[in-house]
C-alpha cells in the first residue's frame, strides 16, 4: 500500500479536527471532492460486481411479491364487501319482520306497537342504507384493484419473457467474450498460461546454455572432470586424426583388393581366348593333297 494516499487522509482528519476546534476554517469543497471520490470508487465497485441476470432475477421477485400483495389487497376488499352484503341481508330481514309487526299491532288494534315496529324499521333503513353505500364503493374498489391485477399479471409475464430473453442474450455473449479472449490470450487463465509456458522456455533455455557452458569448460580443461570420462581436446584431435587415418588405410587396402581381383579375371579370360583360338587355327587352315 502506497504511503501517499494515506498520508493525505491524515492530513484531511487533522484538519478537521482543527476546524471543530476553531483553529482552521472548513474546507467544505475537500469534503465534496473526498465524498464525490468515495462515491465514484464504490460506484465502480458495484458495477464490477453487479450481474444483470441476478438484478433481473431480483427484479422479477419484487414484482411477483407485488402482484402477490395486490391479489391480497382484492381478496380483503371482496372480504369487506361479502361482509357487507351478509348485514344487509340481516338487516332487511329485520326490517322486513319490523314491518310485518307493525302489520299485525294495527290489525289488533295497537297503535302504539305498531307506531314503534315502524319507528325500529326506519332506523333500520338508514343502516341498509348506509350499508349499501358502502357496499357499492368496495365493490368499486375490488373493480378497479381486479383490472389493476390483471394488467400488472400482463406487465409481469412480459418482464419474465424480456427478462428471460435478455439473460440467454448475455449468456451467449458472454460465452462468445470469453471464447475470443481464449483464442486471442488475453484472458486472464490464457494469460497465466502463456507466462507459465514462458517461464518454462526461459528455464530451458538457461539450463541449455548452462550445459553448453559446462561443456566448453570441460573441453578447454579450464574444469576438471571428476568422473574421469572426459578427454582433454589435445587427446580429442589425436583420436580423431587415428581414427581418420584408420578409415583411410582401410579404403585403401579395399581398393587394392579390389584391383587385384579385377587383374586377375582379366588375364584369366585373355587365356581362355587364346586356347581357344590354337584349337580352332589347325581346322581353319586348308589341306593339299600331294599327287
Amino acid at each position: 500500500m502506497e504511503s501517499g494516499p494515506v498520508l493525505w487522509v491524515l492530513s484531511q482528519v487533522l484538519e478537521l479536527k482543527s476546524v471543530r476546534r476553531g483553529r482552521a476554517k472548513p474546507m467544505s469543497g475537500v469534503m465534496k471532492r473526498m465524498g464525490m471520490i468515495f462515491r465514484a470508487k464504490a460506484n465502480k465497485a458495484l458495477d464490477r460486481a453487479e450481474d444483470p441476470r441476478e438484478t433481473l432475477d431480483y427484479s422479477y421477485q419484487k414484482q411477483l411479491e407485488l402482484l402477490q400483495k395486490v391479489r391480497r389487497g382484492v381478496a380483503d376488499v371482496a372480504t369487506s364487501r361479502k361482509r357487507l352484503e351478509l348485514q344487509l341481508n340481516q338487516l332487511q330481514s329485520q326490517s322486513a319482520k319490523l314491518e310485518d309487526q307493525g302489520r299485525k299491532a294495527l290489525a289488533l288494534g295497537r297503535e302504539d306497537l305498531a307506531r314503534e315496529a315502524l319507528s325500529r324499521r326506519a332506523a333500520l333503513q338508514q343502516q341498509v342504507t348506509d350499508l349499501e353505500t358502502q357496499h357499492a364503493t368496495l365493490q368499486g374498489e375490488e373493480e378497479k384493484l381486479t383490472l389493476a391485477a390483471q394488467r400488472l399479471q400482463a406487465k409481469v409475464d412480459a418482464f419474465r419473457t424480456k427478462k428471460e430473453t435478455i439473460k440467454a442474450t448475455y449468456t451467449a455473449a458472454q460465452a462468445q467474450t470469453r471464447i475470443g479472449e481464449a483464442f486471442s490470450g488475453i484472458s486472464e487463465e490464457m494469460g497465466d498460461v502463456g507466462l507459465a509456458i514462458q517461464r518454462a522456455e526461459d528455464k530451458t533455455a538457461q539450463l541449455q546454455a548452462r550445459a553448453g557452458a559446462i561443456d566448453e569448460l570441460l573441453a578447454s580443461g579450464a574444469l576438471d572432470d571428476q568422473s574421469g570420462m572426459h578427454k582433454d581436446d589435445i587427446q580429442a584431435e589425436l583420436d580423431r586424426l587415428s581414427g581418420g587415418t584408420d578409415v583411410e588405410l582401410e579404403l585403401q587396402r579395399m581398393k587394392a583388393e579390389l584391383a587385384g581381383g579385377s587383374t586377375g579375371g582379366q588375364q584369366a579370360i585373355e587365356g581362355g581366348n587364346g586356347q581357344q583360338q590354337t584349337q580352332q587355327q589347325p581346322q581353319d587352315t586348308p589341306r593339299f593333297d600331294k599327287q
